[in-house]
């Protein structure tokens, strides 16, 4: 079985969730989408465009940076 990895993007999302000790069902209920979702997103399995900005908005992480770096 092939082991998933969260993209750079989905790590810092998982890092700073962890942070604010906030679970994934939490943010998916902030922002309007299902936890799977989230975690389709997180590991890339998904874009999430249309959510990456209310996400990383959310949780206070810089947009701008993961745009020009292509990391989401």
């Amino acid at each position: 079985m092939k082991r998933r990895k969260l993209t750079p993007l989905g790590a810092e999302i998982k890092k700073c969730l962890i942070d604010k000790q906030m679970t994934q069902k939490e943010l998916a209920k902030k922002i309007g989408v299902s936890p799977k979702y989230i975690h389709l997103i997180l590991y890339g399995e998904r874009s999430g465009k249309k959510y990456i900005p209310a996400i990383v908005s959310f949780l206070g992480l810089d947009f701008y940076i993961f745009d020009e770096q292509k990391k989401w």
